[in-house]
């Protein structure tokens, strides 16, 4: 496929940020062109890059079959975390910097040593990951009504938007984050139920398939990275207004403030 067409969808998905939601890829993008989809995610994430974002980790997503399921797809994808992407614990996202954001609950990693090598495994992530937090994913999609395939969500930077990290981490060793459960509330009451083993059977299994990915396309993982390592449970829509808190058994709790009421 010529480059030029992949430019043109990137640039179409950094117009939708502003100027709203785009119908879906397919004339640039088969639903199944995994390849394609990176190449468009790779353009947007350099020309970001050149405007002053910084990368600051990564994201594993699709990793829960609950939302496999919601989106019809049937494998991982990958986005990139920037600086500007994080929002606090406990602060408030401004809704018009989304367009048709939903939560999700998950456990992530801060990473104390680069994980270079492509045949990482689950064991050497452990070794390597500082501390343990809460997090809730914010996602959203710059394709209208969320009518994605898997190119699309690939192409639109996994989805992400933003994320939320628990102030306070907590060392791995003693954790058991497989059968750590989630719950996640909406004004205090529960939407999504989960656990630690939705993340690809074990959240280290995600975090591995991430390491091991990025290592073959030569972005390997670096100390300091932030590596959110799936939902583990379905993703809930947000309404202006809203009050959102997850908590994961033994790890801890995280929340944010969806704007103000209209």
């Amino acid at each position: 496929m010529p480059d030029i067409v992949h430019e043109t969808a990137a640039r179409a998905l950094r117009n939708a940020y502003s100027g709203g939601a785009i119908a879906p890829m397919r004339q640039w993008l088969e639903p199944t062109d995994v390849d394609g989809a990176y190449a468009v995610q790779e353009i947007n994430t350099r020309f970001w890059v050149d405007q002053g974002r910084r990368i600051v980790g990564r994201k594993a997503g699709l990793t829960a079959k609950a939302v496999q399921a919601q989106l019809g797809v049937d494998q991982p994808d990958f986005g990139v975390l920037f600086d500007d992407m994080e929002i606090k614990d406990g602060a408030t996202l401004d809704p018009a910097r989304a367009l048709q954001p939903k939560a999700e609950a998950e456990i992530a990693f801060v990473l104390g040593k680069d994980l270079p090598s492509p045949d990482t495994t689950s064991e050497q992530v452990a070794e390597a990951v500082a501390t343990v937090h809460a997090a809730i994913e914010i996602v959203d999609s710059r394709i209208a009504d969320w009518k994605i395939t898997f190119a699309d969500t690939v192409a639109d930077n996994g989805s992400s938007a933003f994320y939320v990290l628990a102030k306070e981490g907590k060392p791995l060793p003693g954790l058991d984050i497989w059968s750590a459960g989630m719950v996640m509330e909406i004004n205090g009451q529960i939407v999504s139920l989960g656990a630690g083993a939705a993340a690809l059977g074990h959240p280290l299994n995600a975090a591995a398939w991430l390491a091991q990915t990025l290592a073959k396309r030569g972005e390997p993982l670096k100390a300091g990275d932030v590596l959110l390592a799936g939902a583990l449970g379905p993703m809930v829509t947000m309404t202006p207004g809203d009050h959102i808190r997850a908590v994961v058994g033994g790890i801890g709790e995280v929340s944010f403030n969806y704007g103000k009421a209209v």
